[in-house]
C-alpha cells in the first residue's frame, strides 16, 4: 500500500504492497548558492525562542506545546538544493521484498517558501520541487532524485548567476513585502507543485489554474508547458453544453454573460490568467485506459455560475470525448470522482467577498480573499453528470436532470474524492456511493490554509487543530450514499462517517485499478491523537478501512513522526517507508525504511504517482 498525506491534493497511484514518503528540509546546499540563505519559513516569535540545537532534539527539555509548534515549523522548511544526480539510499530497517515490483514513485510538492529580501509565501504557492523514489524489485535498491521544476515564475524569481531568490508574483494565497506588494498584478504563479502524472509514456507535473510543465523522466529536466487539450473538437463528439436559458431567467443569463465579457480582459490581461484553467486532480478510468480531465473558466470563480468542462484522452494524448456542463451556482472544485456513466462533483459553495476582493486587487490582500465559503443553505449539492450522451448510453435507463443536484443533508466542504461506483438492481435503480473526505464550513477557510497567517508570513498550527467538542468540524472520511430509481427521482441520500472512523483524517485512496469501481478497501491520513497539543494535525498514522467486514486497522509512523509520507521531525530526517497492506495493524506491517541523505531533507509534498517500470 502505498499512502500520502497532509494536504492536498488526488490520491497517488500505488502498486499493491508500497507505502512511501515525505519530509522536511534543513539546510541550503551547493545546488542554489546564495549571498544570503534564509533556512525558511521558519517561524521564530517573541515568546518561543530556540536557545540551542538540542531544544529541536530533546523533548523532555520543552512541554508538549512548545515541542509541537517546532515540530509543525520543520516540515515547511526550505530545500534549496537539488540531487540531479540518483542518490543510493541506505534502508536502515528491513529490506526491499525480492517480489516488489520495480518502479518509480514520484513525489512533487512545494519546496521553497521564504526569498532572500524578506517575503514568504503561503505552502500552496511555494516552487514545485519534484522528489522521485526508483526502486530495483531484483536488487532491493532505492535510489532518490530531486529537481525543481523550471516554471517562468521560477526563471523569473531566480538569479542564476547568484542564486538569489527574489519573490515577484505573489501567488493566489500570499501577500509580498516592500515594492513587490501594492498594486502587483503577477498572482497567477504556475509552480506546478500540486501532483504530479506518468502517462502515455510522458511525466507531467501539475498545478490548480493553468497548463501542466512536462517533466524528463529521467533526468528531471523541465520540457516546458505541455498544451493538453488542442482547440479542436473531439473526434466523432459534440462538445455539449446546457443553453443559457437553463441558468435561470434569459435575463439574468445574459446580465452574467455581459459581467463575463468585463471580467475576462481584466483576469486575462491584466492579471495573466488563463482563460481554462484545469484542476490538478484528474483520474485515470483504468478499464477504458482512458485520462479523464476537468477544466473551469477563469471569470466564474467571481461570477454566481460555474462552467465545467471534462476531457477523456487516449495513452496517445487523442481527444475522444469532451462535454461542457454549465451549473447556476457558484461553486469551487478541487477534487472529483467518476463512474461508468457519471462526473460526481461536490459543490463547495462560495461568494464574492466585496472588501476583500477590493483590497486582493489592490495587493493588500491574498487574491484568495476575493473570495469566501457560503454556508446559505444547511444542504450541500452533489451534482452527477452524464459522462456520455444519451445516443451513446450503454443501457435504456432514463438519465435524471443532471442540472439539479441531488442535496446531501449536511453542510460540508469536501476536500478529496477517494472513489465512487455504482451498482442497478434487477429492477434498474441506481445506488452510488462515494468515499470522501469532508470537513465543516465553519472550520474552512481560504487565507488560513496550512495555517499560515499571510499578515505575518508565519505558520500557526494551531488553526489545524481544534479543542474538545470542535473536532468534528475538521476533515473526516465520509462515505455518501445515493439511492435513485429507474427514472432518475433521487428516493434517499444519507452522509455517514467511513466505517465510523471518528478521527480527523484526509487523503483517501484506493488500489488504481478499482477507479470508478466497487472496492472494499480505502487507505487515509490520521492521527493517533496521542499529542496534547496539536492532537488532530499533522497526521502521523494511516489508516486501512475494510467497507465490506467493517474493519479497521492502523500504522503509526512513532512519537513526532509524520506522514506525507513518513517524515521523523525528531531527528529531521526524511524516510522511504514500505509497507505491507495486507499486515497494516499488525507487528509486522513495515518491511523497509529507507533514509534520506540530511542534506537533502525535504519539506511536507502534496500528491504523489507510482509508476511501474516496463
Amino acid at each position: 500500500m502505498l499512502a500520502k498525506a497532509c494536504h492536498n491534493i488526488t490520491p497517488p497511484k500505488f502498486p499493491p504492497a508500497v507505502k512511501l514518503p515525505q519530509g522536511a528540509a534543513t539546510t541550503s546546499q551547493v545546488s542554489f548558492p546564495s549571498r544570503h540563505v534564509s533556512r525558511a519559513i521558519s517561524i521564530p516569535t517573541t515568546t518561543i525562542t530556540p536557545t540551542t540545537p538540542e531544544i529541536f532534539t530533546s523533548p523532555e527539555l520543552l512541554d508538549d506545546r512548545v515541542t509541537a509548534f517546532w515540530d509543525y515549523q520543520f516540515l515547511f522548511v526550505s530545500q534549496r538544493s537539488e540531487a540531479v544526480e540518483p542518490v543510493a539510499l541506505r534502508v536502515v530497517e528491513g529490506a526491499v521484498p525480492s517480489d516488489f515490483p520495480s518502479g518509480t514513485y514520484y513525489l512533487t510538492g512545494p519546496g521553497l517558501f521564504t526569498d532572500d529580501h524578506g517575503s514568504t509565501v503561503h505552502p500552496l504557492d511555494g516552487h514545485g520541487y519534484l522528489r522521485t523514489f526508483e526502486i530495483d524489485g531484483a536488487t532491493g535498491n532505492v535510489t532518490f532524485m530531486a529537481r525543481y521544476i523550471r516554471t517562468e515564475a521560477q526563471a523569473e524569481e531566480r538569479d542564476p548567476e547568484t542564486g538569489q531568490w527574489r519573490f515577484t508574483h505573489r501567488g493566489p494565497f500570499s501577500v509580498l513585502k516592500g515594492e513587490n506588494m501594492v498594486g502587483n498584478t503577477k498572482v497567477m504563479k504556475n509552480v506546478a507543485n500540486t501532483s504530479v502524472l506518468h502517462w502515455g509514456g510522458r511525466l507531467f507535473c501539475l498545478w490548480e489554474g493553468g497548463d501542466p510543465y512536462e517533466i524528463d523522466s529521467g533526468s528531471l529536466d523541465t520540457v516546458g508547458k505541455f498544451q493538453l487539450i488542442k482547440n479542436t473538437p473531439a473526434a466523432g463528439h459534440e462538445s455539449t453544453s446546457s443553453p443559457s436559458e437553463e441558468t435561470g431567467t434569459k435575463f439574468t443569463a445574459d446580465f452574467w454573460n455581459v459581467a463575463a465579457q468585463i471580467l475576462k480582459p481584466i483576469l486575462y490581461g491584466v492579471f495573466k490568467m488563463p482563460p481554462k484553467r484545469f484542476l490538478s486532480h484528474y483520474k485515470i478510468d483504468v478499464r477504458r485506459n482512458r485520462l479523464l480531465i476537468i477544466s473551469c473558466n477563469a471569470e466564474d470563480m467571481l461570477l454566481p455560475r460555474s462552467n465545467f468542462t471534462f476531457y477523456e484522452l487516449d495513452a496517445n494524448f487523442k481527444l475522444l470525448h469532451q462535454q461542457e456542463f454549465n451549473i447556476p451556482d457558484h461553486l469551487m472544485i478541487h477534487d472529483w470522482a467518476f463512474t461508468d456513466s457519471n462526473y460526481i462533483l461536490f459543490g463547495n459553495r462560495i461568494k464574492l467577498d466585496v472588501p476583500g476582493s477590493m483590497t486582493a486587487v489592490c495587493g493588500l490582500s491574498p487574491m484568495i480573499s476575493a473570495l469566501s465559503v457560503n454556508p446559505s443553505k444547511q444542504t450541500s449539492p452533489i451534482y452527477l453528470l452524464p459522462r456520455f450522451p444519451r445516443s451513446e448510453s450503454t443501457d435504456n435507463v432514463v438519465q435524471r436532470d443532471w442540472k439539479i443536484p441531488i442535496e446531501a443533508p449536511s453542510q460540508m466542504w469536501v476536500l478529496h474524492v477517494g472513489n465512487a461506483f455504482e451498482d442497478r438492481d434487477d429492477s434498474g435503480n441506481l445506488e452510488i456511493q462515494i468515499q470522501a473526505s469532508g470537513c465543516s464550513y465553519q472550520w474552512f477557510n481560504f487565507q488560513k490554509m496550512f495555517g499560515y497567517d499571510w499578515q505575518s508570513g508565519k505558520l500557526d498550527p494551531a488553526m489545524m487543530n481544534r479543542g474538545e467538542g470542535e473536532d468534528k468540524l475538521l476533515p473526516h472520511l465520509v462515505q455518501v450514499s445515493i439511492r435513485l430509481d429507474i427514472n432518475g427521482d433521487c428516493q434517499n441520500v444519507a452522509v455517514n462517517e467511513l466505517n465510523e472512523w471518528g478521527k480527523a483524517a484526509d487523503f483517501p485512496a484506493i488500489h488504481p485499478d478499482y477507479s470508478g469501481r466497487k472496492s472494499s478497501c480505502v487507505y487515509a491520513a490520521t492521527s493517533s491523537g496521542s499529542r496534547q497539543a496539536l492532537p488532530h494535525f499533522p497526521f502521523d498514522t494511516v489508516v486501512k478501512l475494510n467497507t465490506a467486514d467493517k474493519s479497521t486497522h492502523t500504522w503509526s509512523a512513532g512519537r513526532r513522526r509524520f506522514i506525507g509520507e513518513p517524515y521523523a521531525v525528531a531527528t529531521q530526517r526524511c524516510y522511504l517507508v514500505v509497507l505491507d497492506a495486507k499486515q497494516i495493524g499488525k507487528s509486522k506491517a513495515m518491511v523497509a525504511r529507507a533514509e534520506v541523505p540530511r542534506h537533502l531533507n525535504f519539506p511536507l509534498g502534496f500528491h504523489g504517482f507510482w509508476a511501474p517500470s516496463k
